[in-house]
């Protein structure tokens, strides 16, 4: 069948529109999209460019291409930590633990592996919240912390995750109190005692050791056990002697008077605060030459006195 002239002219006229805008849209391709296949040197150059330009999710995407189409090559290594960076500071945390963690596991001897720990590490305690909420991301960064001290513990990198343990451990030490305050507005003063008992044995160092005893007092006194109460307020005057929380531990205990020995004082120092092993003296009780007071007598030897750090900034 013949085509008639015009529509013939028509298609030409098409055809030849079509082959620049093709044109435009393959070097479009080739220039933009990551996962068109360049040599390794230009491909890793773009993703460090994209890097530097602070646009971080593009240069993860650039970097996992070098990986991907060059597995064997030396930059593929480099790659992947580099990868785990960029998705670190595009605040992509998953991404982040999941390239480093992929890069330990393909090279776990590598000179850069402490720097893949700490990406690992930092990737979870910056997504640690309140303690209002689900602490579970907290006790994964104090584990992934851990695990780097322990590896590598004369890295900088390990000095500064020894710093953000303190930080995390006086975070998980808020939780506790928070539960145990709960439970004291409901009346619930075993429960109570039981969150204030884990602070004063599992985080003696932090800020919040000093409530936790006082608390234990008020849990100890509702729960009719002045003995106890008046054990825990010992242990805080030794160690607090002019804080806030012994005073107010010191006045509960004057309206609950034990008749074998009573409380500290308030302000009087008993022993050296923060002295670690050593137990409380009552009133009474020589200090020079005579035997130390029985367990019995003193309850738990006092907690060391309460840490306080600042975290260190990410050393990328």
């Amino acid at each position: 069948m013949r085509i008639p002239q015009s529509k013939a002219l028509a298609a030409a006229l098409i055809a030849v529109v079509a082959l620049p805008v093709a044109g435009c849209a393959r070097n479009r391709a080739k220039s933009d999209l990551p996962y068109v296949a360049r040599d390794v040197g230009t491909l890793y150059s773009t993703a460090k460019k994209r890097l530097d330009q602070g646009r971080y999710k593009e240069a993860a995407v650039l970097f996992d291409e070098v990986e991907r189409q060059h597995p064997y090559s030396i930059w593929a290594r480099r790659a992947q930590l580099m990868s785990a960076f960029s998705y670190y500071l595009n605040r992509d945390y998953t991404q982040s633990i999941q390239s480093a963690q992929r890069f330990l596991s393909v090279h776990p001897g590598n000179r850069d592996a402490p720097y893949a720990y700490y990406l690992v590490a930092l990737s979870y305690y910056e997504q640690i919240r309140d303690v209002t909420r689900d602490q579970k991301i907290t006790r994964q960064a104090l584990d992934a912390l851990g695990e780097l001290v322990r590896r590598y513990p004369n890295t900088r990198y390990a000095s500064d995750a020894r710093l953000k343990i303190d930080l995390v451990n006086d975070h998980l030490a808020g939780k506790e109190m928070e539960i145990g305050r709960f439970y004291e507005t409901r009346g619930q003063w075993l429960a109570a005692t039981l969150r204030f008992r884990t602070v004063i044995d599992k985080y003696q160092t932090t800020t919040h050791t000093p409530e936790a005893l006082m608390r234990l007092t008020e849990s100890y006194l509702a729960d009719g056990l002045p003995e106890e109460a008046r054990k825990a307020t010992a242990v805080l005057g030794a160690n607090y002697p002019g804080s806030d929380w012994y005073d107010h531990a010191y006045k509960l205990m004057q309206k609950h008077p034990v008749q074998a020995v009573a409380p500290i004082p308030p302000g009087q120092p008993i022993i050296p605060a923060g002295t670690p092993g050593a137990a409380p003296t009552m009133p009474g009780q020589s200090t020079k030459g005579g035997a130390a007071p029985s367990a019995a007598a003193t309850g738990p030897s006092p907690v060391g006195p309460a840490g306080s750090t600042s975290a260190g900034r990410p050393t990328n």
